[in-house]
């Protein structure tokens, strides 16, 4: 359907999956950008969890191209690479979102943030917030603030160019649940459960309704929380946003352990989720495979596997339409 839009949302793991995320490497960024790539229909939105901007554990198992290349500047040259020998237009913008810095001085050891690739043949970006991401994180223990991976929402406006219609589109990646709190020991399901978890749930809420004021958009991310948690369940029945997959009948939201899309040694979780307003009509997750999934493309490539889904965003006369028609 040529109305309708394509995402993906992967949490990369910092391309270094192939050494247990200890360095990035070139090997897991060809077969990333090549797996991207061959989707068909190309996605218009990827969303990327997990990506560094320059530190040690980037560049030790990787020379980069020049001093001041990125890791996602890195990246997209292999998605060059891959077009060219697919003998297609490349039809990605690159953007990139910084959370935070482990190092001294000037030396940085890792580095975290989230990245947002928009296929401008059929996308304008409007606004963004690259310079100043928001921040999400809460510290639930104020003398490890500083210490404490920051936690940010990556927010673009985009305008398809065939009708002028506007969506904007988050990315975040949540906090583990923290330790320090008591709820923490007293429950055997601890994803999901987190009392900072649920308030950067919250906060992250609040700033999609703010700056989206009303208009269609897409949250997506690794939120390091299952269906029928805590935080899950707050997305759903208090923000009143709506899962893709449940949508389209992928997954039963009472199900926590139904559909794992990350694993770790041989325990396997749902952590990454799409949500949507309720003008983004859900078609489909063609392409969407749990982990562990051999007839993936994306089979080891990282510890998640993509989530990727088919949407039509309805204008907003339609909706108005739908809701003030009598029942049935």
């Amino acid at each position: 359907m040529t109305d309708s839009l394509r995402i993906v949302s992967y949490n990369v793991r910092y391309f270094g999956h192939a050494l247990r995320g200890l360095a990035s490497t070139l090997g897991p960024k060809r077969r990333v950008a090549a797996a991207l790539a061959t989707l068909e229909p190309l996605p218009d939105i990827i969303c990327l969890q997990e990506v560094e901007t320059q530190s040690f554990r980037s560049s030790v198992a990787h020379r980069r191209a020049h001093p001041g290349e990125t890791q996602l500047e890195a990246f997209m040259g292999r998605m060059e690479e891959t077009f060219a020998l697919l003998n297609r237009p490349m039809p990605y913008e690159a953007f990139y979102f910084r959370a935070h810095r482990y190092g001294v001085r000037d030396f940085s050891l890792y580095t975290t943030g989230l990245a947002i690739l928009v296929n401008t043949r059929r996308l304008s970006v409007d606004t963004h917030n690259v310079d100043a991401p928001h921040p999400i994180t809460h510290h639930h223990v104020r003398m490890l603030r500083e210490r404490k991976q920051s936690r940010i929402c990556a927010h673009m406006r985009l305008v398809r160019q065939e009708d002028g219609l506007p969506l904007h589109v988050f990315n975040t990646h949540l906090s583990l649940p923290t330790p320090f709190a008591r709820a923490f020991w007293a429950t055997r399901d601890k994803m999901g459960n987190g009392i900072n978890q649920l308030h950067e749930a919250r906060a992250l809420a609040t700033l999609v309704q703010r700056h989206s004021k009303g208009e269609p958009f897409v949250v997506c991310g690794d939120f390091n929380s299952p269906p029928a948690s805590p935080v899950y369940r707050f997305f759903c029945d208090e923000a009143h946003f709506t899962s893709a997959q449940v949508a389209v009948g992928q997954i039963d939201p009472r199900a926590s352990r139904g559909f794992p899309t990350a694993g770790f040694m041989h325990v396997r979780m749902h952590l990454d989720h799409i949500f949507s307003s309720e003008r983004v009509r859900w078609l489909d997750t063609d392409g969407t495979h749990a982990f562990g999934d051999t007839r993936s493309r994306f089979h080891g490539l990282s510890d998640h596997m993509p989530l990727i889904a088919r949407f039509r965003v309805e204008p907003l006369a339609v909706q108005a339409e739908a809701s003030t028609s009598p029942a049935p």
